[in-house]
């Protein structure tokens, strides 16, 4: 690893919980996002438990893209497995989006910190076809993941709601 950082294998486990579904499991038990940060001591990356969610934590949720975009720190770095449904021309789909999040306003350490551990850690994480980034509030507008799912002319939906 280019920054010396680890991974926990609790950031494996919640991976294969997002992007496998197990039959016979509880629908709304599955994770809808999956929030990992740097360890207090920053030598290892970790879940940040108190940040994920569960299918039934948005399930009543007017807006569940914005409820997404509510738990990332507004001026720490994470990263983020999203389990991502949108509309396209053709059907329904749910990717995983990995989310690299790197606010303007957080410590330029932790930045360039997490921007070294980033590619160690997708490299853990195989299979994932989108990758999102944001840095400042024009990031987290949905057009911007839109645009990273394919565009407004091929997306139709995201979570259920018109692009």
């Amino acid at each position: 690893m280019a920054s010396g950082v680890a991974i926990s294998d609790d950031v494996i486990a919640h991976y294969d919980l997002i992007r496998v579904r197990l039959q016979g499991t509880d629908e709304k038990e599955r994770f809808k996002l999956v929030v990992m940060r740097l360890s207090d001591d920053q030598k290892t990356i970790i879940v940040d438990d108190k940040n994920c969610l569960k299918v039934k934590d948005v399930e009543h949720e007017k807006d569940v893209f914005k409820k997404i975009i509510s738990v990332l720190p507004p001026k720490e770095c994470r990263y983020a497995l999203y389990d991502c449904k949108y509309t396209n021309k053709e059907s329904v789909k749910e990717d995983l989006v990995f989310i690299f999040t790197a606010p303007d306003d957080a410590p330029m350490r932790s930045k360039m910190l997490y921007a070294s551990s980033k590619n160690a850690l997708k490299a853990k994480l195989p299979g994932m076809k989108f990758e999102w980034q944001i840095n400042d509030n024009a990031d987290k507008d949905s057009s911007s993941l839109v645009e990273k799912l394919g565009g407004s002319k091929i997306v139709t939906s995201l979570e259920g709601k018109p692009v």
